[in-house]
């Protein structure tokens, strides 16, 4: 490996697609970025182009390969990460796609959640998978590709299609269509996969309607995953490591013991403890999912989605146009009166974990004749706060039934930690330190470690644990009386929305 220690991560997110060049020791270098159109066909659906992110990708490989002056042959390994649950279709002879991508976010298929749930199969689903029933994941969004795309079901029965969330698609194409793989993390988010039996399960494939020809190849997250076609980049590059975003981010905060819990803020809030060997059962409505599969062990973890967190502040500045860039809103929260009873529940597309309701909707509440800008900015970033804590007070209950105790401290990355106001505002509502990471980029950061990891630079997982470096610690400086009041007008807040829902 003597001149080829770098490392080149592919991050496709929700929002944008980047690539990242991290030096051996876990230092960012060059990065480029492409915004990636959002596309809303009706309410409640979100849908992605995936030609349009397959481009994207070429050029910010071929961006940072460029301004970095390295050649393709002097990199070590790409490592994938990638927003997870987002479905495509697509046929194994030409690569076309069915349909644009259906992500994540979307909700087209609550009914079909709903008539299965009324069914009884949910307790299958999630005994088998550690899912809800939701349109979170993926297995709903690809039947209902293959039921409304004209001919999709025919094709499917004769093989000629293929399934993927971004990870996958990515690797299919990079690898000049040679690779039909995706990794257990991403796996485990299709409705599809037995967490326990590390296998694509019959009985929730026929469940689904889903044929088994469809489905990828699943690998452990660090290994070899083919190489890149020798002509997109002028050589080609080893693909040794992918991970859907979130546990990717768990390796770049170092979360690879158990008891150790990150939380990723960006277009959602995504909360994951890492609970080693074992796949706890959640009481509250937490997921069970795999962190990692490294040498054929799974290992697992709590987790606890919010959909709308740094979404909420995107709004705020595309949709309402309250300022110019999500840099002014921590100076705009410092300047909101400090007796402001606004509160903001962003359930823009349903609410996640732990109330999992895909009918409510947002809502503004406790609006006086002097609310103004700043006072709905700080409502929108202590909403994240307010959700976060809904996810910790639920995992803290999943893990005491198991005799486990809460983590005495919470990490934090993504691109709302730079904003000091909102980390300290978290710390207060938890009560516990909020640690911010050096590299607040752990997701791309993750993705770079297990490729690392996969080509042989890295011996084992203590020497990404060894890279983890603190920026800083916000300690909970609130007083308990604050913090239960605050507390409790948001929970009045979420009654309010959740009431309306069900009327």
């Amino acid at each position: 490996m003597a001149g080829k220690r770098q490392i080149l991560a592919i991050d496709q997110g929700t929002t944008s697609t980047r690539a990242i060049l991290f030096s051996e020791d876990g230092t960012p270098g060059v990065e480029a970025r492409r915004e990636l159109r959002q596309i809303y066909p009706a309410e409640g659906w979100v849908e992605h182009d995936g030609e349009e992110i397959w481009a994207a990708t070429l050029e910010v490989v071929r961006e940072v390969l460029g301004h970095a002056g390295v050649a393709a042959r002097d990199i070590a390994a790409i490592g994938i990460t990638n927003q997870r649950e987002t479905t495509l279709v697509w046929e194994r002879k030409t690569g076309r796609l069915l349909h644009h991508a259906i992500v994540w976010q979307d909700r087209r298929t609550a009914e079909t959640c709903a008539r299965l749930k009324a069914q009884g199969a949910e307790a299958l689903v999630t005994a088998r998978t550690g899912l809800l029933l939701d349109p979170y994941f993926s297995g709903t969004k690809l039947a209902w590709i293959l039921d409304h795309v004209p001919e999709a079901r025919r094709l499917a029965a004769r093989g000629e299609l293929a399934f993927g969330t971004v990870d996958c698609y990515l690797l299919w194409r990079l690898t000049g269509g040679k690779v039909h793989a995706t990794d257990a993390t991403n796996a485990a988010r299709t409705l599809l996969y037995d967490i326990h039996a590390q296998r694509w399960d019959p009985e929730l494939l026929d469940l689904l309607g889903i044929d088994a020809s469809l489905l990828p190849e699943v690998r452990d997250s660090a290994g070899d995953f083919g190489a890149t076609d020798p002509g997109l980049f002028g050589a080609a590059i080893p693909i040794r490591g992918i991970a859907g975003d979130q546990q990717a981010a768990a390796v770049g905060q170092a979360c690879l013991a158990p008891g150790t819990i990150k939380a990723t803020y960006g277009t959602g809030c995504f909360v994951l403890v890492n609970t080693g060997d074992c796949a706890i059962a959640s009481g509250h409505r937490l997921l069970s999912t795999v962190a990692l599969r490294l040498g054929g062990r799974a290992s697992y973890a709590l987790e606890g989605s919010i959909f709308v967190a740094g979404a909420a502040v995107q709004w705020l500045r595309d949709g309402l146009h309250l300022f110019k860039g999500a840099a002014e809103t921590e100076a705009l929260a410092r300047a909101a009166r400090p007796r402001s009873q606004a509160y903001m529940v962003p359930a823009f597309t349903g609410l996640g974990a732990p109330y999992w309701d895909p009918d409510a909707r947002g809502a503004l509440l406790g609006l006086t004749r002097d609310t103004g800008i700043a006072e709905i900015v700080r409502a929108a970033l202590e909403s994240v706060a307010f959700q976060t804590r809904d996810l910790i007070e639920a995992i803290g209950a999943d893990l005491a039934a198991q005799g486990r105790p809460l983590p005495a401290s919470l990490r934090v990355d993504g691109g709302m930690v730079v904003n000091d106001w909102a980390m300290q505002f978290l710390a207060d509502m938890l009560g516990i330190p909020v640690e911010r990471p050096k590299v607040t980029e752990t997701t791309a950061l993750g993705a770079a470690f297990l490729a690392g990891l996969g080509a042989g630079i890295y011996g084992s997982t203590d020497a990404i644990a060894k890279a983890w470096a603190l920026d800083r610690a916000f300690e909970p400086a609130m007083g308990a009386d604050e913090r239960q009041a605050r507390w409790d007008g948001w929970r009045a807040a979420v009654a309010r929305v959740l009431s309306r829902a069900e009327g």
